[in-house]
């Protein structure tokens, strides 16, 4: 049975939570160390935020080729095995995690599951994959009336295809001359029988940062997961820049032409782990700059400030420090909460949010709360966490959101509901506000959101400092193939 509204999603099997946007993958890597799956199975389990559905790992080892293993799920339920790590040998690995943000939704099909792998003239490759391909289905056409087989329906499979059919004489230079065919978001780390490669799009739109380890090399996501192998940050990788790692150290060069870099800003509001460094910056650092700067810009009398945990956290600490309000746990995560033990009746998937959070009921009763949360996706979240602070006695509840409205999907690797389904689309605040029955509901500006991660002039209108169009429907790059689906772009400023 269809929803009964459009951002109604009490029809959804327990455990899918469409009223979050999903960060698409994380993608890890490691040359020079012994047991090297070990290590990048450590770096996937710091990286399980940004992909929950399913992972995998390739291996070489001289004696043994190449190895691989690609599971459903989380890594701590698969590659801590002891039988499945002796599987994978070798002093040089990579891994991913993955949401389906390209390819089946749904289900995710075990051919899905990066990293992808293919045996060039010239020896074996592999690949893991973070972000989108926005002109992958042109590719793929092409690429399918030229001979080609595909094996999976991910976007990231294009890359492979690609490298088979360049004329260059080794697997770097062939994957140089795949990404040039590329467009869209892409920071990717891949491996050769000798070499560990690092690489991000011009734009530098999705994170890929390089840590030291012994003798050894490390390319990560984040920097959170270089901390729990035990390896040194030394640098992020340059918006347009290739690595190649090998036991005698890194060659570094850029491929492509040089633009201006758009990072993604919601890396800083959501995506990224408040452990985190990103641009030399705190991760937490910025997000209780996002709490101060959204005190200054939408006070409001209140007797505490209490966070959508886990993600508004920082936020609501900023908020609090900024205004004076006390900062209050008035939600409790319920920290082992998976899939429902239980078979997912109406009456349980009823019970949504409540699985997942409970209020302190001694805390709020009487008293005038501020949420603060890190977005608003459909809404559906929101309202009900709102009757939960009002069931629980709270004399008003005011919602301060610690990112501007969502109003555009992304076409760069994050799953984002179709633009009718965000509330921001069709909605104003004062509308969303209405919608989800609260006292008050207030949007960090772009340009507050902009100050708060470091542009203290805020936002520079003629050329964003970084890509954040999910807020203001600017597209850094076309996303030819949804407008070919019928997509509509914003129209440009006259």
């Amino acid at each position: 049975m269809p929803p009964a509204h459009p951002f109604d999603t009490s029809y959804l099997r327990d455990g899918d939570d469409e009223d979050k946007l999903k960060e698409e993958c994380g993608i890890f890597g490691v040359v020079n160390l012994a047991d090297a799956s070990n290590f990048v199975a450590l770096g996937l389990h710091a990286l399980q935020h940004r992909g929950q559905e399913a992972g995998g790992i390739v291996s070489h080892d001289p004696a043994m080729g190449f190895q691989s293993a690609r599971r459903f799920g989380y890594v701590r339920d698969n590659f801590t095995s002891q039988k499945v790590m002796e599987t994978l040998p070798g002093e040089l690995a990579i891994g991913h995690v993955r949401y389906s943000t390209s390819g089946s939704k749904g289900p995710t099909a075990i051919r899905d599951v990066q990293p992808f792998f293919g045996e060039f003239a010239m020896g074996g490759a592999a690949i893991a994959h973070n972000g989108n391909i926005t002109n992958a289905n042109a590719l793929r056409r092409e690429l399918i009336e030229r001979g080609s087989i595909f094996q999976s329906s991910s976007d990231s499979e294009c890359i492979i295809h690609l490298m088979a059919r360049s004329l260059q004489r080794n697997i770097p230079e062939r994957m140089e001359d795949a990404l040039r065919r590329v467009e869209g978001a892409f920071s990717v780390v891949a491996m050769t029988r000798t070499k560990l490669i690092g690489v991000r799009d011009p734009l530098g739109v999705r994170p890929l940062v390089l840590g030291k380890i012994g003798d050894g090399w490390a390319l990560s996501s984040e920097t959170c997961a270089l901390d729990i192998i035990g390896a040194e940050f030394v640098r992020e990788i340059e918006p347009g820049e290739m690595v190649v790692i090998t036991s005698k150290g890194v060659e570094s060069h850029f491929p492509f032409r040089r633009v201006a870099p758009r990072f993604c800003i919601f890396e800083h509001v959501y995506f990224s782990r408040p452990d985190s460094i990103l641009g030399g910056r705190s991760v937490y650092e910025t997000r209780e700059a996002i709490g101060r700067e959204l005190a200054k810009e939408s006070p409001v009398d209140a007797d505490l400030v209490c966070p959508v945990p886990d993600s508004g956290t920082p936020a609501a600490i900023g908020y609090s420090l900024e205004s004076g309000i006390p900062y209050a746990m008035g939600i409790i995560r319920n920290q082992y909460m998976g899939r429902t033990f239980i078979e997912p009746t109406e009456q349980i998937r009823n019970m949504g949010v409540r699985l997942k959070l409970n209020v302190n009921r001694a805390l709020i009763k009487g008293k005038r709360v501020i949420l603060v949360d890190d977005s608003v996706v459909r809404g559906t979240t929101s309202r009900k966490i709102k009757e939960m602070i009002l069931d629980a006695g709270a004399a008003e509840v005011h919602f301060r959101i610690a990112s501007p409205p969502t109003a555009w999907p992304c076409f760069y690797g994050v799953d984002t509901p179709q633009r009718e389904k965000l509330l921001a689309a069709t909605m104003s605040e004062d509308e969303m506000r209405d919608h989800l029955q609260v006292d008050s509901l207030k949007f960090i500006s772009l340009d507050g959101l902009y100050r708060a991660v470091g542009e203290a002039g805020g936002r520079n209108a003629k050329c964003p400092q970084y890509c954040d169009a999910c807020f203001s429907g600017e597209y850094p790059v076309t996303p030819a193939d949804q407008i070919d689906q019928g997509f509509e772009m914003k129209p440009a400023a006259e």
